[in-house]
């Protein structure tokens, strides 16, 4: 490490006759205020070139393209839906996903099917792309069940609600891989918050001790609740990865394209062997942290307002019309798809039945235990005493 010298950075006064002054310093040259990041899609649907990337997106179709497209727009109006349905009272709680379908929706199409990926509660997008119904999403924010699938169908995990968690689960899996031989990796999404608790850098020491296959995602939508990332860290996310021993990198969450190939590159290189790899998504929460929440009380709309230039869903569509890859037809076959989705969505929550009290009991031990069995017992005679009172 280079030690500048004292010299180098205190500017000294002229000892030449007559007391003159050195001559002014030159004006430094401003430091851009936008920070260095991996992008292959500019905000104004732009293609630039990127020689390390590029590579990772070669065989991308328009096809391709048109699917990225389509599953930020179901995925944004899948969201809508459920914090509509918040307001009207069929939902105890949403954690909207909106300005973040891109972070979500290119890491998510980067996996493949024998991946294993590990959420917090916001990954609706990621949960589209492992092939999870988006229903099945809701049935836990309305109080029915404690997840509404089974994580090993689609190699995705519950929903995780205590903040940073995940990641250590996801190690240990990872190292659990390793351990099998298998060539696949395992992805662990997080936020800029969560990015501060112990647990998160307890996995970061272990995966990187261990080597494990695993890949930490985190979205830096700059507002831990009412926190912005500067009261948390005095250097970019990205950047703590170097201090444990892995690389860590930081691309433009709301490019599609770019967030595909920087996790194409991160689980490629942990499916052969090299390890944990950080990605940090620079994006943006648009709305709410959740639906208990009011965002107006910490920070102002002109910072929104100047996201939502970056829309990750308009920058692709600019993108596809510029080179000809969608037209008119597609819009409006998408828009219908669009509406039918949202109908479904209301239709299936509204008609959720009331859960299975005995439910809670299940899966508690993989074989079983004699004191869930016990309590199981006590809770249905508790039960059963309120048909006994009613019959009376």
């Amino acid at each position: 490490m280079t030690v500048e010298s004292t010299a180098a950075r205190t500017p000294r006064r002229s000892s030449t006759s007559g007391g003159k002054r050195a001559s002014a310093k030159k004006a430094a040259p401003k430091k851009s205020t936008e920070p260095q990041l991996v992008q292959l899609l500019t905000p104004e649907g732009k293609r630039v070139k990127n020689a390390e990337y590029d590579q990772y997106v070669a065989g991308i179709t328009a096809d391709d393209l048109r699917g990225l497209y389509r599953d930020m727009v179901l995925t944004r109006r899948f969201d809508a839906e459920a914090t509509s349905l918040q307001r009207q009272g069929e939902l105890g709680l949403w954690a909207s996903l909106l300005g973040q379908e891109a972070a979500q929706i290119g890491s998510g199409r980067a996996t493949r099917d024998d991946d294993y990926v590990f959420p917090t509660y916001r990954e609706h997008g990621v949960a589209w792309c492992r092939g999870v119904d988006p229903t099945n999403l809701l049935g836990m924010f309305r109080g029915v069940n404690n997840g509404g699938w089974d994580p090993n169908t689609n190699n995705f995990h519950l929903y995780t609600i205590v903040i940073g968690s995940q990641t250590l689960h996801a190690t240990g899996y990872a190292m659990g891989v390793a351990k099998d031989g298998a060539d696949s990796a395992v992805i662990a999404y997080f936020g800029d918050g969560a990015s501060s608790q112990g647990d998160v850098a307890e996995a970061f020491t272990f995966s990187a001790v261990y080597n494990a296959p695993v890949v930490f995602f985190c979205q830096n939508n700059q507002w831990a609740i009412s926190e912005p990332t500067e009261k948390q860290t005095r250097v970019p996310l990205y950047q703590r990865a170097q201090g444990y021993g892995f690389p860590g990198v930081r691309v433009d969450g709301n490019d599609v394209l770019a967030v595909l190939a920087v996790t194409k590159w991160a689980l490629e290189r942990a499916r052969t062997g090299e390890g944990p790899a950080l990605i940090e998504a620079f994006t943006y929460r648009m709305g709410a942290h959740t639906t208990s929440d009011d965002p107006s009380k910490y920070r102002n709309d002109d910072e929104r307002v100047a996201w939502e230039a970056k829309d990750p869903i308009l920058r692709l569509k600019a993108y596809l019309e510029s080179e000809g890859h969608a037209d008119e037809g597609f819009f409006a076959e998408l828009e219908a798809e669009s509406e039918a989705l949202g109908k479904r969505v209301r239709e299936v929550v509204r008609a959720m039945p009331d859960p299975d009290l005995m439910a809670i009991f299940e899966n508690a031990y993989a074989d079983g235990h004699a004191l869930v069995d016990e309590e199981r017992a006590q809770f249905a005679a508790y039960q059963a005493s309120f048909a006994e009172g009613e019959a009376k």
